[in-house]
């Protein structure tokens, strides 16, 4: 079985040592930084750090210090010596026979700094939880964090035999590990097959990414050497690797045990001298294996194709949100009867959002929580609302029990519980495969791959920091589209960047869209640094080889020119928020390019009418079929014979229906 590893996003995390010998001479180690809590950079402001552990000719320094969350800070060590504030008299007569001695003892002290540290860049920390334990490596060695090389061991050397054998049609009885380095920022991404001797520098702005193709995702060494900022100081004197400090080791069957195709592992660094661990490093992996099941044919493939047409009208939640916008929708979101309205009024796409219910069936539904009404024993008020996640819930829950969206906890209202005689079509939570089942082939379907985010400030979605195995939740829903599309056309999307690749990875049928939020005041920075501008979306698009990009709205508007870089560049892009309501905003992006215009409502601006795939395939029928020009019908709306034509002349209908399985 063949697997990709990706190794993402290296927050390195240090332990603080020192020389015994400081503590011998009276000193202290001290921090200073940006923060008031640091002493804004005034070491007489410094908070001072007190030793514990004493580990040989090292002593582990230690400070609690309370930061606000969210906020960047940058900050340096000190060796120095701290020393009491002088208490002085003032004699001062204001009359004849009264005299006053004060005493100050709020002066500030004096500081006698021996050694600090000089990096031209200092070390930073944006806390996100309420307790974080910080290991800051040794005092004065720091700007090894800013070099990483990574190298995988037990790689098979290739000789003239192995030459010969990829010249030759015979079958390998395996393949080769492939390792690939790539950075990503925004104004361009760079992949290389090769390392230099001191690795390649780390940049909080950059994301740093190792992806690893190898049919042995078990059965890997990975080794991290860490280098100096500066390479011309040498660790050892004479040393052929310059800079070198220390290492740290991954297996890849640690990340087996773990049974997770994503998550977090933290390893020890190794210093090279002592061997003794000078830091730690947090490594973010995501393992992408092929679906379970399914087998890939190469019939078709449009994951980069795009017909250019002026900007699609996308039906959003199908008829609208009905929940949270100012103005909601007249029928309930995410539902069949929802998304047949944006189709009969004209929707290119109907956009939606899927994830899975607790027995892995893939559902339709936006949030991932939703409220349970509960029975209370002896109370007027019979029902009470809780919030629970839609994860923990069986399909056939979703379907029994009475549920309302999480506003109606805000609204203290039981009016948008789940009805009892409500028509099928307009229940909450159809399946996947119910919608493809019941809206007409013509009619795409953009659908949003919904996954659990963070905010930069460390807070989760919906509070839930725990979902499903990455490579089953999309195999499952990977599977059904790929079972029950038919001629459909589909463009998936997500805001997490993982979920793109592993789509983009798993099947070559049907494109994705990275969604981002960029840069707006609407909605909290996201953690991953991919998806937090639209320029960095860009280059992450074009390095992972997706369709495009799904940008916010208001990001767009402000920096327009995103629009004709992107498309430059080959990427399509979707637009979404709130300001798409407005049909002057619409009107505008649509002259700067945008293909496709995802708003709310659409039965408010277009009359029931043929979509734009229905009108381009009656005008090709026509000139294929010369009868059909003087045909009355409007469109055809299905590549069959039965909505073909209703005018009821026999003599061409065969040779319609010949004409439309070429299409």
């Amino acid at each position: 079985m063949t697997a990709f590893i990706k190794l993402c996003r290296l927050d390195l995390i240090f332990c603080a040592l020192a020389n015994e010998y400081v503590a011998f001479l009276g000193e202290v180690l001290a921090i200073c930084g940006s923060s008031s809590a640091l002493g804004s950079w005034d070491p007489r402001g410094a908070v001072i750090l007190q030793p514990e552990d004493d580990a040989g000719d090292v002593l582990l320094w230690k400070a609690t210090v309370d930061l606000r969350r969210g906020d960047l800070i940058h900050y340096r060590y000190f060796q120095g010596t701290f020393l009491e504030p002088q208490k002085w008299d003032i004699m001062k007569n204001y009359c004849r026979h009264l005299t006053f001695k004060l005493q100050n003892f709020d002066a500030p002290c004096q500081v006698i700094v021996h050694k600090w540290e000089t990096h031209l860049r200092p070390r930073s920390i944006t806390p996100l939880e309420d307790e974080i334990y910080l290991d800051d490596g040794q005092f004065g060695v720091f700007g090894f964090s800013r070099r990483v090389k990574l190298t995988l061991e037990g790689l098979e050397e290739e000789g003239e035999d192995d030459e010969d054998d990829r010249l030759s049609p015979t079958l390998h009885h395996k393949m080769a590990n492939i390792l690939h380095i790539s950075a990503i920022s925004d104004d361009s991404f760079n992949c290389r097959h090769s390392q230099p001797e001191c690795g390649y520098a780390l940049h909080p702005e950059r994301w740093t990414e190792y992806s690893i193709q190898t049919m042995e995702p078990d059965n890997l060494e990975l080794i991290f050497d860490f280098f100096e900022e500066d390479l011309s100081e040498a660790v050892i004197q004479g040393d052929a690797i310059p800079g070198h400090v220390g290492s740290a080791c991954l297996l890849s069957s640690t990340i087996a045990e773990t049974g997770r195709s994503s998550g977090i592992l933290t390893l020890p660094i190794m210093s090279r001298l002592s061997r003794k661990t000078i830091g730690k490093v947090r490594v973010d992996y995501i393992v992408i294996k092929p679906i379970q099941g399914h087998a890939c044919d190469m019939e078709a493939s449009y994951a980069k194709y795009w017909k250019q047409r002026k900007g699609l009208d996308v039906g959003h939640r199908g008829a609208g949100n009905s929940t949270t916008t100012t103005k909601l929708a007249k029928l309930q979101e995410n539902t069949v009867a929802s998304l047949k309205s944006a189709a009969k009024h004209g929707a290119a796409f109907v956009e939606f959002d899927v994830h899975l219910s607790r027995d892995l069936v893939p559902i339709i539904y936006h949030d991932l929580t939703c409220c349970i009404a509960m029975k209370k024993k002896d109370d007027l008020n019979p029902l009470e609302l809780f919030e629970i996640p839609v994860k923990e819930l069986t399909f056939a829950q979703l379907q029994l029990l009475k549920l309302s969206h999480v506003t109606a906890l805000k609204r203290d209202s039981q009016e948008s519980l789940t009805e009892k005689n409500v028509p099928s079509d307009m229940q909450p939570f159809p399946s996947l495969q119910t919608v493809l089942e019941s809206i007409p082939e013509i009619v795409g379907f953009n659908i949003e791959i919904k996954w659990i985010c963070q905010q930069r400030d460390g807070v989760w979605d919906s509070n839930i920091s725990t979902y499903f195995d990455m490579n089953v939740f999309l195999d499952i829903i990977l599977k059904t589209i790929l079972l029950k599309a038919g001629k459909r056309r589909i463009v998936f999307s997500s805001f997490d960047a993982d979920i793109c690749t592993m789509v983009r990875n798993k099947q070559n049928k049907y494109p994705i869209l990275l969604l981002t939020q960029g840069k707006c005041v609407t909605y909290p920075e996201l953690m991953d640094l991919r998806c937090r501008s639209t320029a960095i979306a860009i280059s992450f698009a074009l390095f992972e080889n997706l369709l495009g990009i799904n940008a916010h709205a208001e990001e767009l508007l402000q920096h327009p020119s995103f629009i004709e870089e992107a498309q430059k560049k080959g990427l399509v892009v979707f637009c979404w928020g709130d300001d798409m309501n407005d049909p002057e905003i619409r009107k505008k992006l649509r002259e700067y390019g945008v293909q496709g215009l995802i708003y709310d409502r659409i039965y408010d601006w277009m009359p029931e009418q043929p979509n734009i795939f229905q009108t381009e395939q009656l005008e090709r029928l026509k000139k294929e079929v010369p009868e059909l020009k003087s045909c009355a019908c409007p469109t055809v709306s299905h590549f069959s014979s039965v909505g073909l034509c209703k005018c009821g002349d026999t003599n061409y209908k065969s040779r319609m229906v010949d004409s439309s399985e070429s299409l």
